[in-house]
């Protein structure tokens, strides 16, 4: 089984912020966009903290009033190091991030640690939101006809807590590989059992019958 990853339900449009973005024009950002939170990037777009509401607000209480606030800036109010995630990183391992460091989104970085996105903990939640039933019947659709090409009735749906599981055969390798990749675009599938065989490997020189599906 695989599962859903950061990349496939993170916000590619992120809201942020320089080190030396002031006070006021974070309280702005955050009220404009109605978010709870922006990363803060250095000059290379790398993250380096994350300025909250909740930090927002502490510093209001501690400093006695807007006047008090007027020349702090982001690298004073946000929370360091940051707590980033990769996009292929897994939906389940994203939201227990979020659990153990009790915070609400996470800044989505590439292998040079620069901002790509973010993930929320309601971006992570939406996958799970839809019924086993309402899943299982779009994941019928998807591979019939109007999906992966397959007849109806060569495959086997069932969904369990949003995890899809294809059994029967089909003719060839590739029909396998689209009708795993056109149920992971569904809303609401968190997880995918690959349990189709084929007759014919038409994704390799020579071809092999009978084949199960390898994940």
């Amino acid at each position: 089984m695989t599962n859903r990853r950061v990349g496939e339900v993170m916000t590619g449009e992120v809201v942020q912020a320089r080190r030396d973005t002031p006070f006021k024009e974070l309280v702005r950002l955050l009220d404009e966009h109605r978010i709870g939170g922006v990363p803060v990037v250095d000059d290379d777009d790398k993250v380096v903290g994350v300025v909250s509401g909740t930090d927002l607000v502490r510093r209001q209480a501690r400093g006695g009033g807007p006047e008090a606030s007027a020349g702090v800036t982001a690298t004073a109010l946000m929370s360091t190091p940051a707590i980033t995630v990769h996009p292929e990183q897994s939906v389940p391992q994203a939201a227990r991030l979020l659990e153990r460091h009790g915070i609400e989104r996470l800044p989505v970085v590439d292998e040079e640690d620069r901002l790509i996105g973010i993930a929320t903990r309601r971006d992570l939640l939406r996958v799970f939101l839809r019924s086993d039933g309402d899943i299982a019947r779009q994941v019928a659709d998807e591979v019939g006809a109007a999906g992966a090409g397959l007849p109806p009735g060569d495959v086997r749906v069932a969904v369990r807590d949003g995890v899809v599981t294809l059994s029967g055969r089909v003719e060839r390798r590739s029909q396998v590989l689209d009708a795993v990749r056109s149920v992971w675009r569904l809303e609401g599938v968190v997880g995918v059992v690959g349990g189709l065989s084929y007759q014919v490997d038409d994704c390799a020189p020579g071809g092999t019958a009978d084949a199960p599906l390898r994940r």
